[in-house]
């Protein structure tokens, strides 16, 4: 079968600077597959690369020739297993340009089957999770306006980003601004082992769900030290990025944190959920901030998870793509009405 194949970089302003507790972002770099095959077909995947895996819109875009030279050899695009292992053999690290090409395949084959991704792989859209929508780090007042927002917008489930000295204060003020909302944290590796334990107690009093990676990934002991202590569930997240990673953190947490551009592709997260299931473990499925050109992609995972954080399109000023509708942070799967994973040019 003859493919072809094509990639474009995009360079897409957030609506305002997220900010974490490693550093500030104003603009999203993504690389965007497309993949033809017979009848015109295109399938379209995207890679937001993140540095803090070593990927850069750069280093994407000069390993994309070789993944789709890969490609090309398989040459059938319903090969995905086969195609998915040549290219780990072919570039063996930058899962984020995996993954473009890995979202662009399952896109193009579920067109050609005329099915949603979710009815390809046979998924009940009801089972669907609700979406987070992500309060990034800032003055503790604009916190409490942004969290506002969001709750008039329709989202109930609300992540608030901490890692500062403030951390108690602007839980307070997000809880004020959303009395009602499921409100999870993620302190993107920031605390000490026990000052992450400290903290769940006084979190667990504003009807905090869980904690997302309280500690620096190397320190797996550190990690250890909170599961065994902490008064809220735990999510590992930076400490989790492949599928070899799932068992090696199943006695030092809860929920695993899965990521389309941390482990490659659609494949490795569905065996990565399969994986925490076998460990006892919950699974979400997290997100870069990124175009619905892969956020799309991911959501029709979405029955088969415990929780959801795919709000990387929404933190976009302008996205070029669209996706599965996610309203108030529910991911609608029944209401895709074309086949493949939904994404188009807006």
């Amino acid at each position: 079968m003859t493919l072809s194949a094509s990639f474009e970089r995009l360079e897409l302003p957030l609506e305002t600077p997220f900010t974490i507790a490693r550093g500030t972002q104003t603009v999203s770099e993504n690389v965007v597959v497309r993949i033809e095959g017979e009848g015109g077909r295109v399938g379209v995947g995207g890679a937001a690369p993140a540095a803090r895996y070593g990927e850069t819109a750069d280093t994407v875009e000069a390993v994309l020739p070789d993944l789709l030279d890969a490609v090309e050899e398989v040459s059938d695009p319903h090969q995905l297993e086969r195609t998915e292992r040549r290219m780990r053999e072919t570039v063996r690290d930058n899962p984020a340009a995996r993954c473009a090409v890995s979202v662009a395949l399952h896109d193009l084959v579920a067109k050609r089957a005329n099915l949603p991704l979710y009815r390809y792989w046979g998924l009940d859209p009801e089972r669907s999770v609700k979406t987070s929508f992500t309060i990034g780090l800032d003055e503790t007042d604009r916190m409490r306006e942004k969290t506002a927002d969001a709750v008039d917008e329709g989202y109930d489930v609300l992540k608030i980003k901490l890692g500062t000295g403030r951390d108690e204060a602007i839980v307070d003020a997000v809880r004020s601004a959303a009395p009602d909302a499921r409100i999870r944290v993620d302190a993107n590796e920031a605390w000490t082992p026990k000052e992450a334990v400290r903290k769940s107690e006084t979190l667990a009093e504003y009807g905090v769900e869980f904690v997302e990676q309280p500690v620096p990934a190397e320190n797996t002991e550190g990690l250890r030290f909170v599961y065994e202590r902490s008064a809220l569930p735990v999510a590992a997240d930076e400490s989790c990025v492949t599928l070899a990673d799932v068992p090696r953190v199943a006695d030092r947490t809860d929920i695993v944190t899965i990521k389309l551009m941390k482990c490659g592709g659609l494949l490795e997260a569905k065996r990565m959920v399969h994986a925490a299931r076998a460990e006892g473990l919950e699974a979400m499925l997290g997100c870069m901030v990124e175009s619905d050109a892969s956020i799309a992609a991911g959501a029709h995972l979405a029955p088969l998870l415990d929780y959801a954080d795919l709000d990387g399109s929404l933190l976009l000023g302008d996205d070029p793509y669209e996706g599965v509708p996610m309203a108030g942070g529910d991911i609608d799967l029944a209401a895709v009405d074309r086949p493949g994973t939904g994404t188009r040019r807006a």
